[in-house]
C-alpha cells in the first residue's frame, strides 16, 4: 500500500520547479528580445546603407545626364551597339521617361481639376483631350522637334526636351481621363462631409477628391509609363527628311540593332529593357500601389493586402526615422514659438482669396486657349486649301478602314482583359504575383516585336491588313487591363462579403456585382485603348521589315508615309481627319457610355 504524498512534502519541489520554469521563460524571452532588437538594428543599418548607396548612384547618374543634355549639339550621332554602352543608354531613356511622367502628373492635376470644376471649360477641354489623345506621335513630332531645336541651336537641350514632350504625349491623356472621371464621381457622403467641415476648394481637393481618385490614378500611371515606352524607338531615332534627330538611348539602340539586323544587340536591348521595367516596378510602382490601398472607400478592411519589400525597407530605415524625428521637433518648436508670440489679426481665408483670383484666371486662360485654337484652325485651313478632292476621298476611305481595325482590336482586347483584370484586382495574392509580369509585358515596346510578328504573318500567309489589328492589340489591350484591375481593386470589401453572405454563386457575383462595379473603369479603358490604337496605327499599318517597307491601306500608313516624305499638307490633312473621326465617335458612343456608367453603375452615387 502506497501513501499519497502530502502537500507539505511537494511544496519545496514545486517551488523549485516553478522558479526554474520562470527563470527559463524570462531567459528565453530576454534572448528573443535582444535578437529581435539586434535584428531590427542590423536591418535598419542595411536599409540605411542601401538608401545612401542609391542616393549616391542617383546623383552620379543625374550628373552624367546633365552633361549629355547640356553638351554641344551634334548634327548626327553614332549609336554604339556594344553591351557596355547599354547601362548609360538605359539611364538616358529612364530619365526622359521619369521627367515626362512628372510633367504628365502635374498636367493631370491641373487639367483634370479644371475640366471637372468649370462647366464652361469642360465643354472645350474634354473634346480637346479627345483630340489630343487621338493625334499620333508623328503628328506632334515634326513641329515640336523643329521648334525646340530652333530654341536651343547650340546644345542638346532642345532635342532632349522634344523627346520628353513626345513621351509626355504618350502618357498624359490616360492619367487625365482617369482623374477627371474620378473627380466627377466622388461619393455624395464625402462631398457632404466636406461641406459640413466647410472645406475650401483646395482642402476639398487635397483631402477628399484626390484621395478618392488615387487608386485609379496609380494604376493608370503605370499604364501611362508603359504607353510612353511604346513609342520609345520613334522618339529617340526620329529622322525628318534628310535631317537626323536621333538621341543616345535604349530606343535608338534597339532601332539601330533592328536596322542592322544585329541579333545579339537586339537580345541585349531586350534584356536591358526588361531589367529597367522590373526595377522601376519594384522601387516605384509596387510601393505606390501598396501606399494607395489606404484610400480605398469601404467600411470594412480588406482581408489581405499587398506588400512591398522596398516600402518595408524604407519604413524600417533608421535614417528615415531620424529625419522624421528632426522634422517633428522642428514643427513642435515652431508651434511653441507661435503660441508664445503675441496674437496677430486673423488673416483672410486663403482658399477664398485664391478662389477669387482663380476664377478670372480660368476665364482668361479659356479665352486665350480659344484664341490659340482659332489661330491654329486658320493656319490649318490655309495649309489644306491646296489639297485636291481626290486626296480627301482617299483619306476618307483610309479613315473608315482604320476605324474598323481600331474597334476590332478594342473588342478583341476586351475579351481576355476583363476576366484576367477581375482576377488580378480581386485577389491580392494574384496581384502580388502577376503585377510585375503584367507591368513588364505592358511596358515592353511593342514595335520591337513587330518584325517577329510580321515574319509569323508572312509564314501564315496573312496580309498586313488583318495583321495590323494584331499589331495594334499588342500595345492597346493593356489600357483595358489596367483600368479593369483598378476597378476591381476598388470594389468595397463589404459588398463582396455581402455577396458571399447571400450565397451568390460565382457567375451571379460576376454579372451582378463585379462587372457593374468595374463598368465605369472599363469605359475609361475603352476610350484610352481606342486612342492608343489610333496612335499605334502609324507603326501597325506602316512597318519596315529587313529594310523593306510593308504597308496596308489605312490612315496610319498615310501619316507615316507623309512624315517620311516631309509632306506637311498630307500629314496635316490626315491628322485632322483622324481627330474628327475620334471626336465624332466619342460624342456618339463613349459619351453616352460614360453617362450610363455614372448614372446606373457607379458605386458612389
Amino acid at each position: 500500500m502506497t501513501t499519497e504524498p502530502t502537500p507539505a512534502s511537494l511544496a519545496p519541489q514545486t517551488r523549485r520547479d516553478a522558479y526554474r520554469s520562470v527563470t527559463r521563460l524570462w531567459t528565453t524571452m530576454w534572448g528573443q528580445a535582444n535578437a529581435l532588437v539586434l535584428g531590427r538594428r542590423r536591418f535598419a543599418l542595411w536599409a540605411d546603407l542601401l538608401i545612401l548607396t542609391a542616393g549616391a548612384s542617383l546623383l552620379f547618374g543625374l550628373v552624367r545626364v546633365g552633361r549629355e543634355w547640356t553638351g554641344i549639339h551634334r548634327p548626327a550621332i553614332q549609336i554604339d551597339l556594344s553591351p557596355l554602352a547599354l547601362p548609360m543608354y538605359t539611364l538616358y531613356s529612364l530619365v526622359r521617361g521619369l521627367v515626362a511622367y512628372l510633367l504628365s502628373f502635374f498636367f493631370t492635376l491641373g487639367y483634370a481639376f479644371w475640366a471637372a470644376k468649370d462647366r464652361r471649360a469642360e465643354k472645350v477641354l474634354v473634346p480637346l483631350l479627345d483630340i489630343l489623345q487621338s493625334i499620333p506621335v508623328l503628328g506632334f513630332m515634326p513641329g515640336v522637334v523643329l521648334a525646340f531645336v530652333a530654341l536651343f541651336p547650340m546644345t542638346n537641350v532642345g532635342l532632349e526636351l522634344a523627346a520628353v514632350v513626345m513621351i509626355f504625349t504618350g502618357q498624359a491623356w490616360n492619367m487625365t481621363f482617369s482623374l477627371y472621371h474620378s473627380l466627377k464621381s466622388v461619393p455624395g457622403e464625402l462631398q457632404e462631409a466636406a461641406r459640413l467641415y466647410r472645406f475650401g476648394w483646395w482642402r476639398r481637393f487635397w483631402w477628399v477628391e484626390l484621395p478618392f481618385g488615387t487608386t485609379a490614378l496609380a494604376w493608370n500611371s503605370m499604364m501611362s509609363m508603359a504607353g510612353g515606352w511604346f513609342f520609345l524607338m520613334i522618339n529617340e531615332s526620329f529622322v525628318l527628311g534628310g535631317h537626323d534627330f536621333r538621341l543616345p538611348g535604349l530606343g535608338s539602340y534597339m532601332s539601330a540593332a533592328a536596322e542592322q539586323g544585329n541579333v545579339p544587340a537586339m537580345v541585349y536591348g531586350v534584356v536591358a529593357m526588361v531589367a529597367m521595367i522590373v526595377g522601376l516596378d519594384q522601387v516605384l510602382w509596387r510601393p505606390v500601389i501598396v501606399w494607395a490601398q489606404r484610400f480605398r472607400v469601404e467600411e470594412t478592411s480588406a482581408a489581405e493586402t499587398t506588400r512591398s519589400w522596398f516600402l518595408d525597407l524604407l519604413r524600417h530605415s533608421g535614417l528615415r526615422r531620424r529625419v522624421e524625428a528632426w522634422w517633428l521637433r522642428r514643427r513642435r518648436h515652431e508651434a511653441r514659438r507661435s503660441r508664445l508670440a503675441p496674437a496677430a489679426p486673423a488673416p483672410a481665408d486663403p482658399a477664398r482669396s485664391a478662389a477669387r483670383v482663380l476664377q478670372p484666371a480660368a476665364t482668361a486662360a479659356l479665352a486665350l486657349l480659344a484664341l490659340l485654337l482659332l489661330y491654329g484652325s486658320g493656319r490649318l485651313i490655309h495649309l489644306l486649301l491646296s489639297l485636291p478632292g481626290s486626296t480627301w476621298l482617299h483619306l476618307l476611305g483610309a479613315g473608315g478602314t482604320t476605324l474598323a481595325r481600331v474597334l476590332l482590336s478594342t473588342a478583341l482586347g476586351t475579351l481576355w482583359t476583363v476576366p484576367v483584370g477581375l482576377a488580378i484586382g480581386l485577389s491580392p495574392r494574384l496581384s502580388r504575383l502577376l503585377q510585375p509580369v503584367v507591368q513588364v509585358v505592358a511596358s515592353f515596346p511593342a514595335p520591337m516585336l513587330f518584325p517577329a510578328v510580321i515574319a509569323l504573318l508572312h509564314l501564315a500567309r496573312v496580309g498586313l491588313g488583318w495583321g495590323s489589328v494584331l499589331l495594334m492589340l499588342l500595345g492597346t489591350q493593356w489600357y483595358i487591363l489596367f483600368n479593369v484591375v483598378a476597378g476591381a481593386s476598388s470594389v468595397p470589401s463589404d459588398l463582396r462579403e455581402a455577396a458571399h453572405a447571400f450565397g451568390l454563386g460565382r457567375w451571379r457575383r460576376l454579372w451582378s456585382l463585379y462587372i457593374p462595379a468595374t463598368f465605369p473603369y472599363l469605359v475609361t479603358g475603352w476610350v484610352t485603348a481606342a486612342g492608343g490604337a489610333w496612335n499605334a496605327t502609324i507603326v501597325a499599318e506602316y512597318v519596315t521589315h529587313h529594310g523593306v517597307i510593308v504597308e496596308t491601306f489605312g490612315l496610319g500608313a498615310v501619316i507615316s508615309e507623309a512624315a517620311t516624305r516631309a509632306d506637311f499638307h498630307a500629314l496635316a490633312a490626315a491628322v485632322l481627319l483622324m481627330s474628327t473621326i475620334v471626336v465624332t465617335f466619342n460624342r456618339l458612343v463613349w459619351r453616352p457610355a460614360y453617362e450610363l456608367a455614372q448614372v446606373r453603375y457607379s458605386l458612389t452615387k
